[in-house]
């Protein structure tokens, strides 16, 4: 059996119909094509395992914050009654202080719209009555405080109005508010007079007058992805036009579209987050330029990333070939900027794969879940949240300093999404992007066929399909091999060997008629590899076994040589842990998620 190809994938999109974005509601249009359409947050039920964890305890957090303190910094400014506790941070507004020295009170309100659209997110997912009600109650405590003197001499404005966005739009989308459009419409009317007239870079916005703050650097390039969303879910055609004018060309998407390597020395979540707003200027106006640049602006960051596929060493994009990567493990405790970066991360990734089938976008997808935000420490019900994952060479876990940071806000919204992230449809195939414990419910006309996913992967190497259907049911089930993938890769069906020595970096196709109770089984080989961390550094060596990078953990770190890393072994079936022995003594390591407070290092200096 040949694999899908990219050009077969081409054919099959001819005459797709345009994605939404997020949650996967179509508008069909003669726009972008797509491929594939990304599963609705209501069609995949994530089963017992360390995602569904991750999500319960941080949807436990949200429910329980505290409403009033929440609409706090919206209710004060406009002089309405504003009780409740102050969450402090960055989230309430504080006279006197100004960043870098303090950075309390820094963007007031910031992370609420996060907070709202998480919410949404996770009743579509599980159907709590207590979680919309709780999105209801936040919505209707903000609207009555909407006024453009919100954002009287405020920071970034629009860093924070794209948040409430993205919050208003999930909430009408998710949790059937339904005049949460009409509120969206109002709250851009008090934004626009305090925005500027078109994108402008970070530098730029600094760079205009400011009454009394300091450290104005804000956004507006990343504000078209929600204007877009917001047209295709019927705000009206201003948002459609407001899209367009604030999309950054000139400084970014046209010197990518055409491979120049613009990223070094930009912000990196944020340029990370614009190529959301590249693929939705694709999707909703048909720009092959943004589809371009977007496609290789991914490609770039992918290039400058960690073995754990996470990149920015304080927030920065480096330059290629300067060894910038490798400096940082030793400079550095900010490694990478994870629930917001890996949310970017894997907004754009799961845009590009609809947009073309290629599998290294769930390559790199999936590198990230495992060994960045799967292992973030978990948030508390104060906003006080994980933020950088450190890979010094003397690394650690640890809280920012600061409550209600952005990444307090941005961790709900990727483990809601982890569901629509794993499966991705066509008429007649459903593409698995992500091996999660998980069950999708696939809409085929009248039916409802079920795939049951099965697996301790990656800590395992199978993973086992049920296929649950009410009649038999001809079409296509696609396997993401991914590129470092052994030749002993293989998928049996029913027990029978299916194919073997499966070449990595595709989809691979497994076409049949399914009839239920059919059991498909795809079975990874996963050698251990060393990845440097660039050239520079050549000898500092990440151990990596499948998609895992394997942190040495300990009080100290035994000097290796390489012959001696090679024989390093998982403890058991499924253990989270990895040992090797030398005269030294033992080693352990781990991968991310299984990391708790121990020091850790991810890069091994090894002698020649």
């Amino acid at each position: 059996m040949e694999a899908f190809s990219r050009r077969s994938l081409l054919q099959a999109g001819a005459t797709a119909a345009l994605t939404a974005g997020i949650g996967g509601q179509a508008v069909t249009t003669q726009a972008g094509r797509t491929l594939w359409q990304p599963a609705g947050y209501g069609d995949v039920e994530l089963l017992e395992g360390a995602l569904l964890e991750q999500f319960r305890r941080h949807h436990t957090t949200l429910l329980a914050m505290d409403d009033d303190a929440l609409l706090k910094p919206f209710r004060t400014p406009v002089g309405m009654a504003a009780p409740g506790p102050d969450l402090g941070g960055w989230y309430n507004a504080m006279a006197g202080v100004e960043p870098p020295a303090d950075f309390h009170g820094f963007i007031p309100g910031h992370s609420f719209g996060q907070y709202v659209s998480s919410l949404a997110r996770a009743y579509t997912i599980t159907g709590d009555p207590a979680t919309r009600d709780k999105v209801h109650r936040l919505v209707d405590g903000f609207a009555p405080t909407i006024s453009a003197r919100f954002y009287e001499d405020y920071r970034l404005p629009a860093y924070t109005y794209d948040k409430i966005s993205i919050g208003l739009l999930d909430a009408y989308s998710f949790a059937g508010k339904s005049d949460a459009l009409r509120i969206l419409s109002r709250a851009l009317d008090a934004a626009l007079p305090h925005l500027p007239k078109k994108a402008l870079t970070r530098p730029e916005m600094e760079a205009r007058p400011h009454k009394s703050v300091a450290n104005t650097w804000d956004e507006p390039y990343t504000l078209p992805e929600n204007l877009y969303l917001a047209y295709k879910r019927g705000a009206g055609t201003r948002f459609r036009a407001l899209a367009a004018r604030y999309l950054l060309d000139k400084e970014y998407f046209d010197p990518l579209a055409v491979g120049e390597n613009v990223l070094p020395g930009k912000h990196a979540y944020s340029h990370m987050n614009a190529l959301s707003s590249a693929m939705q200027a694709y999707l909703t106006d048909g720009s092959a330029k943004h589809l371009a640049a977007a496609k290789n602006g991914f490609g770039l960051i992918v290039a400058q990333s960690f073995a754990t596929g996470g990149w920015g060493p304080n927030e920065g994009f480096v330059v290629p070939g300067s060894g910038a990567l490798g400096d940082s493990i030793e400079t550095t405790h900010a490694s990478f900027e994870t629930p917001c970066g890996s949310y970017g991360h894997f907004k754009a990734g799961r845009y590009l794969i609809a947009a073309t089938g290629d599998s290294l976008y769930g390559d790199s997808m999936e590198k990230v879940l495992y060994n960045a935000v799967l292992g973030a420490l978990p948030m508390k019900p104060d906003g006080t949240a994980f933020y950088y994952a450190d890979y010094n060479s003397k690394g650690v876990k640890f809280y920012h300093d600061y409550n209600c940071t952005c990444c307090s806000g941005t961790l709900g919204q990727i483990v809601a999404d982890y569901g629509i992230s794993s499966y991705f449809t066509s008429a007649n195939a459903v593409a698995v992007n992500l091996y999660v414990p998980s069950q999708f419910h696939w809409k085929r006309g009248g039916r409802i066929v079920t795939l049951r996913q099965t697996t301790r992967y990656p800590l395992m190497p199978d993973i086992e399909i049920e296929v649950q259907t009410p009649t038999v049911e001809t079409f296509a089930i696609l396997l993401r091999i991914p590129a470092w993938a052994g030749k002993g890769t293989n998928v049996s069906v029913n027990g029978k060997t299916f194919a073997s020595s499966l070449p990595p970096g595709h989809f691979f196709e497994v076409q049949r008629s399914w009839s239920n109770g059919d059991r498909l089984v795809l079975s990874f080989d996963m050698p251990l590899r060393f990845e440097a961390v660039d050239e520079k550094h050549s000898k500092m060596l990440a151990v990596v076994q499948g998609p895992l990078a394997l942190f040495a953990t300990g009080d100290r770190f035994l000097p290796m040589r390489r012959e001696e890393l090679l024989k390093i072994r998982q403890v058991g079936a499924g253990a989270a842990e990895w040992r090797v022995t030398n005269g030294d003594g033992v080693q352990v390591f781990k991968p991310y998620f299984a990391i708790r407070q121990e020091s850790t290092r991810l890069y091994q200096p090894v002698p020649v």
